[in-house]
């Protein structure tokens, strides 16, 4: 959610039990202004809280000229003094897959390791026998990890310009309350992954400037998303059950839309024998 309307955001989406006490809001509101100076962001979000065991990780988000690619992650612990995620990389991604597991610890340097179980004759093999990745690197797998398969925007909200830059849509109204009751209107912010053909054999005022991310109708297992009007009917409301913690609003009518993950980090992997 955009750090302008952080205190905003976060009112609307209190009933979900995601919510920050007023000094954490005050300090977010102040750092992030210096943030977005600091690093030159052209916005800075407000992506989340992920929770650890010893400390919780505050995490922001910065977007440069192209909002859906020029994207940087920050944490802090404070909500003051913020520090750099490193870029994924695929090694990066298969050393977190293989080795860490369960809860965050709350320490960026934390070491977690795993025995490979292969067969050891010396201590040159029984070294490399063990895999290890940081805690900071866990981090940064599993926030990206989120935003490729959650993070969601109401269509039509960014739009893509001839260059193929994602721009914000500043002609964006909002959806109709009868379109905020369909999946079909909210999308993932993401790069696209699949071929909207019937996406598209569905809608009859398809534009390919604002119809070229994936539709969250589509996910697969169905049923992944809780879709819910609250406040008298005046905001809707989307939860992601894979994700437990993400929550995304959008106020009809209005441009006013956002997400918010606050959780634990872990993915419901029993999420297809819920349904």
């Amino acid at each position: 959610m955009d750090s302008n309307s952080l205190s905003y955001s976060l009112d609307l989406i209190a009933s979900s039990g995601r919510i920050l006490n007023i000094e954490q809001r005050t300090a977010l509101q102040t750092s992030m202004l210096i943030l977005k100076k600091s690093y030159n962001f052209k916005r800075v979000m407000f992506w989340g809280k992920l929770l650890g065991i010893k400390q919780d990780y505050f995490i922001a988000q910065g977007r440069s000229e192209d909002e859906l690619k020029n994207r940087t992650y920050l944490y802090s612990f404070n909500c003051m003094d913020w520090l750099l995620l490193p870029t994924v990389t695929e090694s990066m991604i298969e050393e977190v897959t293989k080795t860490a597991k369960g809860h965050f610890i709350g320490d960026p340097a934390y070491v977690y390791e795993q025995n490979l179980y292969f067969p050891i004759e010396s201590e040159e093999e029984a070294e490399a026998n063990v895999t290890r990745v940081s805690e900071e690197n866990r981090l940064a797998v599993t926030l990206q990890q989120i935003d490729e398969e959650v993070s969601v925007v109401p269509r039509g909200a960014f739009i893509r310009t001839p260059l193929g830059l994602v721009h914000v849509n500043r002609s964006f109204e909002g959806l109709s309350e009868s379109e905020a009751r369909k999946l079909d209107n909210f999308l993932h912010f993401r790069e696209p992954k699949r071929a909207n053909t019937l996406y598209l054999e569905r809608m009859g005022d398809w534009c390919p400037a604002i119809d070229f991310l994936d539709v969250l109708s589509d996910d697969i297992p169905k049923g992944s998303w809780s879709l819910q009007f609250e406040c008298a009917s005046s905001v809707c409301i989307l939860r992601s059950l894979l994700w437990f913690g993400l929550t995304f609003y959008h106020v009809p009518n209005t441009p006013q839309h956002g997400y918010v993950y606050i959780g634990n980090g872990l993915k419901n992997r029993d999420l297809p024998f819920m349904l």
